[in-house]
This record gives C-alpha cells, sequence and structure tokens, in this order.
C-alpha cells in the first residue's frame, strides 16, 4: 500500500484500483483525479469526509494509519497519556462491552480514560447561547470538521455563519492538558477521517497529539490481544452529562443543549448528509433568515462515519438504540468537572478553492472531442461521476479527469470500430432473424453472392441452400462447419454457422477458398504431367544409354538423378522400381 504524501488523510492503494468511477461519483466536491484510469485523491480539493473510503468496492481507498504513532505516543508519554472516547463508542459495543472498555484501554497504557461528550455539554451551550445573542442571521454550529472544511473552501461567503466555538474533541483536549499538565499526550478515539486533519490545524495548538478511529482502536486491541470478556468493569474518569451522549446522532446538540421553548423566534433545525446540506445552504443563500442549523456531514450523523469498523460494527439502527440505551444510563461514571472559556474559543478563516476560469470555447472544443458537441448527445448519465458531461469536459481540461471516461461514448466508439472491423473483413459475414430472413450482410458477402441491400429482409434461401441454417433452427446442431460449392457463383467457401439463442438469430461466416481450391488443383495437374514427362524421358535415357553408353559416361547417372528428384517431387513410387532394376 502506497501513502504518497506524509500526512495525506486519505489515499489510493493502486494495485486495487479497478476504473470504476465510484468514488468520484460519491463524492460531494469532485477532489478526484483521474490518470490512467486510475483514480487518485487530490488532497488540495478534499474536505476528508471519507465517502470514498466507504464506498469504494474494492478498498483501494485508505486512510491514514496512526496506530504505530499512538503506541509511540503512549510509550513517550509513560503514565502521562490520556484518551478521549467519541460518543458514538457507545453504539458498537453491547452493555456489557461498554462497561469493560475503560480497563481494556487502560491496558493498552492510558492513565486517564474520558468520554468526548464531557467537552460536547459546555459547546451546546455555549453554541446555543451564541444563537440567541445573534438571532437576526443563520448560525452554524461546527462541531463537524467536514463541514467546517466544506463551509471554508467551497462556501467561503458562509464562513461569517460559523458559530467560533471548537468542537467537543478539541474543547475536552484543551481542558485535559490544562488540568492534567501540558506534558500529558491526548489521543482521540471516534468515527471521523476529518478528526485526523482538524489535530493538524495550527490553530488548536496541536491539542489532540494522535486521532484513531474506531477501525483503528479495534485493529489495535486485537494487536495486542485484548479481549472486552477477559477485562473486569471499570468507570472512565470523568462523567459528562448524560444528555451529552447524544452528539452523535442528527439534532443531538439541541437535545444536549435541552433547547426548549426559550428561543422559540429562533428557527432551528437539524440536516444530515451532504444532499441535505447542500439544500439548505443553497436555500440560505436565496432568502436569509433568522435560523440555528446543527449540521453533520455524514447521513444520520456520527453513527454512520467512514472510521466504524468495516466488519461487526451492525446496522445503523442496531447503533442508534445501543446509543439511545447507553444515555439513559445513570449510573455514576467519574467525577464532573466544568471547562472555561478559554478551552472553547476558536475562529474558522475562509480559504476558497482557487480555481483557473476555463474560456467557452475551450469547454466547446472538449465536448466535440468527445462526441458531445450537440445539446443530444449530452447524456449527462453521470457515469464518469460528474453530473453533465460539461462538468467533465471541464475536469478534462483541468488535469482532473479523461476523456475515456465517458461510457457511452467508448461504447459508441467501440460499436463503430467493430462495426468497420466487419465491414472491411474479407470474409462474407450474414446474419438472419429466427424466420432465417436476412438481417444484415457485410461487402464481402455482397460480393461473393452478387447482391445488394435489395435483398435485406428476404430469406437466405434466395441466395443459397438453406439446409445448413434450416438444421441450426430445428436444433439439429448447434453449429455447422463445411467446405460448399456454389456453383451458381464460381465460388467454394469454408463455411461456420452458429445460433445466437438470446437474440433468435443466427450467424453465417464465409471464408473463400475458391483460388486455394483451383490453385490445388493445378498443381495436381502439374505433379500428374511431370511424372508423365519423367517416365517419358526415362525410358528414352535408357534406350540411348543401351546404344552411346561408352559415350555417356556420367550424363546417364546425372540425367537419372534429375528424373529420380522429378519423381520424389510427384510422390511417384516408381523411383524405387527404377533404382531396382538398375542395381540388379
Amino acid at each position: 500500500m502506497i501513502q504518497p504524501n506524509p500526512g495525506q488523510i486519505i489515499f489510493t492503494d493502486r494495485a486495487r484500483c479497478r476504473d470504476c468511477y465510484r468514488c468520484l461519483r460519491v463524492c460531494p466536491v469532485k477532489a478526484i483525479r483521474v490518470r490512467g484510469g486510475q483514480a487518485f485523491v487530490e488532497e488540495r480539493l478534499c474536505i476528508a469526509c471519507g465517502r470514498c473510503v466507504r464506498e469504494c468496492p474494492q478498498g483501494a481507498k485508505n486512510y491514514q494509519n496512526d496506530i504505530e504513532r499512538a503506541i509511540e505516543t503512549v510509550r513517550e508519554g509513560g503514565a502521562k497519556c490520556a484518551v478521549t472516547l467519541a460518543p458514538s463508542f457507545a453504539g458498537l459495543w453491547p452493555d456489557w462491552g461498554r462497561k469493560r472498555l475503560p480497563s481494556a484501554l487502560r491496558k493498552m497504557g492510558f492513565a486517564y480514560v474520558a468520554e468526548t461528550a464531557v467537552g460536547a455539554y459546555p459547546v451546546a451551550l455555549s453554541c446555543k447561547e451564541w444563537a440567541l445573542a445573534h438571532p437576526k442571521k443563520a448560525n452554524f454550529a461546527t462541531a463537524c470538521p467536514v463541514v467546517v472544511n466544506y463551509v471554508e473552501s467551497y462556501r467561503p461567503d458562509l464562513v461569517s455563519r460559523l458559530i467560533p466555538y471548537a468542537s467537543p474533541m478539541i474543547a475536552h483536549a484543551r481542558s485535559l492538558k490544562r488540568r492534567l499538565g501540558p506534558e500529558w499526550k491526548v489521543v482521540f478515539i471516534g468515527p471521523c477521517l476529518a478528526k485526523k486533519y482538524e489535530a493538524q490545524k495550527e490553530l488548536v495548538n496541536r491539542s489532540v497529539d494522535v486521532v484513531l478511529t474506531f477501525e483503528e482502536l479495534k485493529s489495535w486491541m486485537e494487536r495486542e490481544k485484548i479481549d472486552l470478556a477477559h477485562c473486569e468493569e471499570s468507570l472512565f474518569d470523568e462523567s459528562p452529562d448524560l444528555q451529552a451522549r447524544l452528539f452523535a446522532m442528527s439534532g443531538g446538540l439541541m437535545k444536549t443543549a435541552s433547547w426548549g421553548s426559550e428561543g422559540f423566534d429562533v428557527e432551528r433545525i437539524a440536516v444530515s448528509g451532504y444532499e441535505e446540506l447542500k439544500e439548505l445552504f443553497n436555500d440560505i443563500e436565496q432568502r436569509d433568515r433568522p435560523i440555528f442549523v446543527e449540521p453533520l456531514f455524514c447521513s444520520q450523523g456520527c453513527l454512520n462515519g467512514p472510521g466504524l469498523p468495516k466488519k461487526d460494527a451492525g446496522s445503523s439502527i442496531t447503533r442508534r438504540q445501543a446509543l439511545l440505551e447507553y444515555t439513559k444510563e445513570s449510573i455514576p461514571q467519574g467525577k464532573r468537572v466544568e471547562l472555561l472559556p478559554e478551552d472553547l474559543q476558536t475562529e474558522y478563516r475562509p480559504h476558497p478553492i482557487e480555481s483557473e476560469e476555463i474560456p467557452e470555447m475551450k469547454i466547446r472544443e472538449m465536448l466535440e472531442k468527445t462526441g458531445k458537441g450537440r445539446p443530444e448527445d449530452q447524456l449527462n448519465c453521470g457515469a464518469c461521476g460528474y453530473d453533465s458531461c460539461r462538468d467533465k469536459a471541464i475536469a478534462v481540461i483541468r488535469g482532473l479527469a479523461e476523456p475515456e471516461m465517458c461510457i457511452p461514448a467508448m461504447r459508441r466508439l467501440a460499436e463503430r470500430r467493430t462495426d468497420r472491423i466487419i465491414e472491411t473483413s474479407p470474409n462474407g459475414l450474414v446474419i438472419l432473424d429466427e424466420h432465417l430472413s436476412i438481417l444484415s450482410m457485410n461487402e464481402a458477402f455482397r460480393h461473393f453472392f452478387m447482391c445488394s441491400d435489395a435483398v435485406l429482409g428476404k430469406p437466405i434461401s434466395y441466395l443459397m441452400d438453406p439446409e445448413p441454417f434450416e438444421n441450426l433452427a430445428s436444433g439439429i446442431a448447434d453449429k455447422v462447419e463445411a467446405t460448399v460449392s456454389h456453383k451458381s457463383y464460381s465460388l467454394i467457401c469454408h463455411e461456420i454457422l452458429y445460433a445466437l439463442p438470446e437474440a433468435k438469430q443466427y450467424v453465417g461466416i464465409f471464408v473463400d477458398i475458391t483460388r486455394a481450391q483451383t490453385s490445388q488443383k493445378k498443381l495436381e495437374e502439374i505433379k500428374t504431367q511431370a511424372v508423365v514427362q519423367a517416365k517419358e524421358l526415362l525410358e528414352h535415357q535408357t534406350r540411348m544409354a543401351e546404344k552411346i553408353a561408352q559415350f555417356l559416361g556420367e550424363s546417364t547417372a546425372q540425367g537419372e538423378d534429375l528424373v529420380r528428384k522429378l519423381l520424389q517431387i510427384a510422390g511417384d513410387k516408381r523411383v524405387e522400381e527404377s533404382k531396382t532394376r538398375k542395381e540388379g
């Protein structure tokens, strides 16, 4: 597996990529560059949503594996390494497993084990207070790093609507280092790939040292041979507000903040999934109004994140139900802590994707090149991964796509090439329908049987004996192969006839061997003449040898040798007979 750039979150395993364009179809921002039929993540365009990782049928898209970094961090931190666990963990383990997970994490070397939900509660309250204090515009919660990436890069006009509070991960990590000591290392474990990117941002001052997914956590536990069944039950070191565990669900922030009748004048809405998010942003663009938006990029929220284990994760419904059950538990889970304002504060900055404006003439030229010059040729089928043929043409110009990615165009090209090959073939080709009437034929067939398109639709009996085709149609034979003489056309053909059952059609291939047969006949005639001439010459030489043997010497032997060679060519046994007579 190749990771081309250090620090790149998502990358391609070249050995697995099979140019299916699935990743391009599901990527909301088309952050994929196709080269040589293989799809690579374009880092500068990527928002780290992880949809390509989750959707790739070949497992060719993978993400930065930080297990080794986590192990090294725990080793370096010694007794000063803390872990903060995202609320969605409750959806991955049964009740008995959730109660033993803290012990398992301590076995892995963590000295302090806590839930990220500790940071979720104050973040939710702060977002609520901000929205009530700024009721005249749309405000977006910022717990989801993918949403933040998307707005900063693709909707910079909406950056001012991002509520300037850190995510629960960052807020809780800051709190841990403030309370435990700056020398402490913090590892976050959750379902989100974008958290790896978020942790690298300078604005958060590296509060999180390592980010792992739940998939990586399970791999690490398997590597260390840690079985929850052999771990004892234990408590987390910190106790969050129970409602804060709902943060992983769509609408969980508002539930955590207990947003009830107060602030009724501010419209509240929770959206999950890129399609809903895009629709909402477009609506706000058209009619700006007071609204509080709780956005999560993954459909159904963090419970459906791309960093969940590919195996044994259960269904999203099962995970949701498990989280709700965990939220209702009233068992004390360690001490309660308070976060300070400095743990929460942050800012967001626009960094729009710069892209060169493509002249309309270039777009038209590219559409023409790929057979999309006319509007009726632009199917906009999306098979290539782009929403329209125009978008794909622009991507080709920008070096992100290849002309060959248009599947309908390539199919038509292949069909044209096939038709050309058939039409220019020296062998005759005819296709009959189920009634043995002529559907189509190539130029060679027309030439062989001295016909034109006027015979289309007429029975094959119009041109030749239909019996071989009738045998195919009746099921007597699946294939007929024979050499046939068509005397009416002075034609000898080697014929291969076969059926196409699914299409209810019959195909005939005719190879002209007339010249070859004629040549063979002429060769046999030459051989026969050579034998006759050789025999006459031999008899003449023998008679002459008897009369003037004293004068011929070696010439007679040379003459006989010549005759012998001629007879060998003809394959005549008289050579040996002559040899025997001479020796006698």
